[in-house]
């Protein structure tokens, strides 16, 4: 469990560096902008992508949490045992679904790499942000199965 532990915290880690590195940006393009009358040509490129791999990996720390959004009214007044399988069953869900998009997604991020294609105004290789999405698709379905993992060991009240 400390690898799972240190995975998440370096994971939120690294979320937050990526974000405070978008607003750091944001901020020197607006000072570049309005006050030197020259702006970061490529900022709103690099902090598009930035915010890509804030969200992707930040969805993995959410979905490891259990808080991603739900439609959990009528869940609430169901039985324990019923709102258990539920769980279960949009945990089981949300695995499926990331597996099916990384092995959806995979092959346009090797297409990438393979023709070294890069982002117009700053010229990073695309397959870096692109590759964000299924790494952290897979982050997400891999904490996600942990817990649901971890929740099967836990006691249980009877």
């Amino acid at each position: 469990m400390i690898f799972i532990t240190a995975l998440v915290v370096g994971t939120q880690g690294l979320t937050a560096v990526l974000m405070l590195i978008a607003v750091a940006l944001n901020a020197a393009n607006i000072v570049g902008r309005y006050v030197f009358v020259s702006p970061i040509a490529s900022a709103e490129e690099i902090m598009l992508f930035l915010l890509v791999g804030t969200v992707f990996l930040g969805n993995a720390i959410v979905g490891f949490e259990g808080k991603q959004l739900r439609m959990d009214v009528i869940l609430h007044a169901l039985p324990p045992g019923l709102r258990r399988a539920l769980d279960v069953a949009a945990d089981l869900t949300m695995i499926a679904v990331c597996v099916v998009l990384i092995v959806l997604g995979w092959p346009a991020v090797h297409m990438l790499a393979e023709f070294d294609q890069r982002s117009q105004a700053a010229e990073i290789p695309m397959v870096i942000p692109q590759a964000l999405v299924p790494v952290g698709l897979g982050l997400n379905a891999f904490l996600v199965a942990v817990r649901l993992i971890a929740s099967f060991r836990a006691p249980r009240p009877c």
